[in-house]
């Protein structure tokens, strides 16, 4: 069985939408009641995440973004609402992922699963979108770049193309950004053409679907063309953008992918961190997008599931 932790804290209910909004406090509590009934519940490495400093957050978000953003409060844009203690709760959701790197670094844990909110891929580098207030992979991979991961692989499965993180990233030649989702859908980047700039040429992958994809296709794409760009790019750690908005029940999207579907999708990224060859590669998941309460937490138990059974 694999080393798995399990990082949460309950800052992150405190962060506080208007009612009726999707990205609710109830996603995460859910998530949680629903692993402690699991079995393997008592075989999780249960860590505490940590605030992200100040110089964290800099090495993704520009100090004005940053200083504004602390006394915020309201809509920021249409989707993205501010409360008091938004600000709080964004630093530790990226010090969570801090943390399950620093973890996996150690040798503490093999892998980690982060159940933060709120989410982050839609963050740009100078403002907030889409529910997201920082870009907590981001922060992630820029810590591991800090503490000597020489090279990162992003995966985001999320139903929305996660526009923040491959912006970020896309002129850097030692982060690759490999994403599906809708297309066209919120917030309309994601094409195809989009491989990258620079240094990063031809280290962006989009695979945009159109409404209505399903299992067969995420299953061939995580299967069949995943790994192999893996191996190719011969990474030292791999990090997850982890959005089960593409359930079938998922009110925010229109894919189609089954609870099977979602275990087909964490196989195949798992398998990924034994084919380059050298030891097997530490694997970090962070929670995005989705909000269907049932949907959300049965698919993020398969994915537990699957990170402490899975040997490949």
């Amino acid at each position: 069985m694999k080393k798995v932790g399990f990082l949460y804290d309950d800052i992150f209910l405190k962060h506080e939408n208007p009612p009726g909004h999707p990205e609710a406090p109830q996603r995460l509590i859910k998530i949680v009641e629903t692993l402690k009934n699991a079995p393997f519940w008592n075989n999780l490495v249960h860590i505490k995440p940590r605030r992200a400093e100040q110089e964290d957050i800099l090495r993704v978000h520009t100090k004005d973004y940053y200083e504004n953003i602390k006394t915020f409060s309201g809509f920021y844009d249409s989707d993205t609402y501010v409360s008091p203690h938004s600000f709080e709760a964004a630093l530790f959701a990226a010090g969570a992922v801090i943390e399950a790197i620093e973890k996996c670094n150690t040798g503490y844990i093999e892998r980690a699963f982060c159940a933060v909110r709120p989410p982050g891929h839609h963050a740009e580098i100078d403002r907030a979108m889409g529910f997201c207030i920082f870009n907590n992979v981001a922060v992630g991979v820029r810590y591991a770049e800090k503490i000597g991961f020489k090279k990162v692989f992003i995966v985001d499965f999320d139903v929305h193309h996660g526009n923040g993180t491959q912006h970020i990233f896309e002129g850097d030649g030692s982060v690759y950004y490999f994403s599906t989702h809708q297309y066209p859908h919120y917030p309309g980047t994601g094409r195809k053409e989009e491989k990258g700039t620079h240094k990063g040429l031809g280290y962006t992958c989009n695979i945009p679907l159109k409404q209505g994809s399903d299992d067969r296709d995420y299953t061939k794409i995580y299967n069949e063309t995943l790994p192999p760009l893996v191996k190719t790019f011969d990474p030292d750690i791999i990090i997850v953008s982890a959005g089960y908005d593409i359930h079938i029940r998922d009110p925010l999207s229109d894919i189609r992918v089954s609870d099977e579907g979602i275990r087909n999708i964490v196989r195949g990224i798992l398998s990924c961190t034994s084919v380059t060859g050298r030891l097997r590669l530490p694997c970090v998941f962070a929670l995005e997008g989705g909000y269907n309460l049932n949907a959300l937490s049965g698919s993020v138990l398969i994915t537990v599931s699957e990170m402490l059974e899975n040997t490949s």
